[in-house]
């Protein structure tokens, strides 16, 4: 029997971290945060992303029609 912990994803997530999770890149995710489209929290003069502001905004998203 194994006692190996099972990873936890983060409470606050940096910008480089949300951004491979939307799979999108860190200029965009900086642009969204500036427009008020993903909310951040300044911890210092660190940004960081609350993990349920980040599924929260994937949830959002309308997927596009051709």
């Amino acid at each position: 029997m194994t006692t190996a912990a099972m990873p936890v994803a983060p409470v606050l997530c940096t910008v480089e971290l949300a951004a491979e999770l939307l799979s999108l890149g860190r200029s965009t995710l900086y642009e969204l945060m500036a427009a008020g489209e993903l909310p951040f929290v300044k911890v210092g003069r660190a940004r960081r992303i609350r993990r349920t502001d980040i599924d929260a905004f994937a949830a959002q998203l309308q997927p596009q029609s051709v």
